[in-house]
């Protein structure tokens, strides 16, 4: 007599090829949230699954063993779809998972060590408190704004002051994490984007127009915190072309003679003597101070400020320049 033949369990259709899967079933399986990824085989299923070819947005694995597992879609040019997971406090040391597609996914808490992301998609992904030491963080596409500034740019419209500020501070958190992460993979160009975020979430965190904040806003205009020179050079040019109109506005001794607007000369003649202003600004600006031309009335104390900024503008390029460089 045949004997009846047993379904398969859960545990046996692991060991099946991918297109044997009992798919309704696994997918059951992964999106139950209540169900913890203990087991000793999730590395190896969810690898199985992923081969299936089928998507795994939105599978629960929290806490989940997933050591050196390799989520690499081989003779694809995208990577396996795992967008919207939820891998809190999940295991994922050495992992291997080039071109990963984790937009939304929570990564919260969550050991990336040693983890391969290159050309990740992790935009909207929960990062607060995720572990990337000795990641391979190259091309990821971290999208314009992390998770929680999203959620604190909301919230302040909305006027919650406190989860406002709760959210700043996790934004800023997350930020120096990844800060660090790309210092220590020698990716400076990256580290300094997210520096720049990251003060200016410390920022945010300040009571507004306070002296903190506005000092705080000032170093960001004139320099970006020391990660955007251009910003000083377009600060320097714009005060010298500003002095200038100044000087020409209130008249310059070059000579003997005034040099400024006379609105008996013709255009040309003027343009000349705007020239002459905009060298005698520069010459100021920079403290060279040759001694042919010289202030009038109120264009001495204009010169003053002038040449005080250009002292400290200067310097502060020399700085800026100096560590972007040194990287």
């Amino acid at each position: 007599m045949a004997q009846a033949i047993p379904n398969p369990s859960v545990n046996e259709a692991v060991n099946e090829s991918p297109n044997a899967l009992d798919i309704e079933k696994e997918l059951n399986y992964w999106f139950d949230s209540s169900k913890p990824k203990d087991e000793p085989e999730v590395k190896e299923r969810l690898e199985r699954f992923a081969k299936s070819g089928h998507s795994m947005s939105g599978f629960q694995l929290r806490s989940a063993n997933l050591i050196d597992i390799d989520l690499v879609n081989r003779g694809s040019k995208t990577g396996y779809d795992l967008s919207h997971a939820d891998f809190y406090r999940a295991n994922l040391t050495h992992a291997h998972m080039f071109r990963i597609n984790l937009q939304g996914a929570s990564l919260m808490k969550a050991k990336l060590i040693g983890a391969n992301l290159h050309c990740a998609n992790l935009e909207d992904c929960n990062l607060l408190g995720a572990d990337f030491s000795n990641a391979k963080l190259e091309n990821i596409n971290w999208g314009d704004q992390i998770l929680q500034e999203k959620k604190a740019i909301q919230a302040e419209k909305e006027g919650d002051k406190d989860k406002t500020h709760m959210l700043y501070q996790e934004a800023e958190e997350v930020y120096r994490n990844i800060r660090k992460a790309c210092e220590n993979q020698g990716l400076f160009e990256s580290a300094g984007k997210f520096f720049y975020r990251e003060m200016t979430m410390r920022r945010r965190q300040l009571p507004a127009f306070s002296p903190h904040r506005v000092l705080s806003k000032t170093v960001d205009l004139f320099c970006g915190y020391g990660e955007k020179p251009l910003r000083v050079v377009t600060f320097s040019l714009t005060l010298i072309a500003l002095c200038a109109c100044l000087y020409f506005l209130f008249g310059i001794e070059e000579d003997g003679g005034i040099t400024g607007l006379n609105t008996s000369l013709s255009l040309w003649d003027n343009l000349r003597q705007f020239g002459g202003c905009l060298y005698f600004s520069v010459v100021t600006f920079t403290t060279l101070g040759y001694g042919d031309i010289t202030p009038l009335g109120m264009a001495r104390p204009i010169a003053a400020i002038e040449a005080f900024s250009g002292s400290f503008t200067m310097a502060l390029f020399v700085v800026v320049f100096v560590k972007k460089m040194t990287r």
